[in-house]
């Protein structure tokens, strides 16, 4: 019998739009230490591929607006943001830098027990790098979330 979710991949699978599928995924690869799982190719567009950040699959298209299916670039921005936690942030995050992201907010030790940061990779998708380095309880989260805005 069929499993109803393939070997391997997690419940919950991001699936982005991107303006070049094959950049897109030479980027992943360069940024994320990406592994191509595979790629459909349309003429000249990605119809479908995958790869595999770590342990999780993320799946990406090209854009085909007859379909409706547009980047972030072509509607102004995104609405979502992806995190991928890392052994070092502070290294991960350089070498996405160097691939060609775009620094949005620098690695800094965070209040919820993270130390992260968060780029624009060149597709216009945002990217929160992070290493946890503290536990944190939510009661003792929630205080110091107050604390930063008082």
């Amino acid at each position: 019998m069929v499993k109803p979710k393939p070997e391997g991949y997690h419940s919950v699978t991001p699936y982005i739009i991107v303006d070049d599928g094959a950049a897109a995924i030479d980027f992943y690869k360069a940024a994320f230490g990406a592994v191509e799982v595979m790629r459909l190719p349309m003429g000249d567009r990605i119809g479908h591929a995958e790869v595999k950040i770590g342990d999780s699959h993320v799946m990406l298209a090209s854009e085909f607006p007859d379909m409706n299916a547009l980047g972030p670039k072509s509607r102004g921005g995104t609405t979502v943001s992806l995190l991928i936690y890392v052994p070092d942030v502070d290294a991960a995050f350089d070498r996405a830098i160097a691939a060609g992201g775009v620094a949005a907010r620098p690695v800094a030790d965070q209040f919820y027990g993270d130390r992260a940061g968060t780029l624009t990779d060149p597709f216009g998708h945002q990217w929160t790098l992070a290493t946890h380095i503290e536990d944190v309880s939510v009661e003792e989260c929630q205080r110091r979330m107050a604390a930063m805005f008082t």
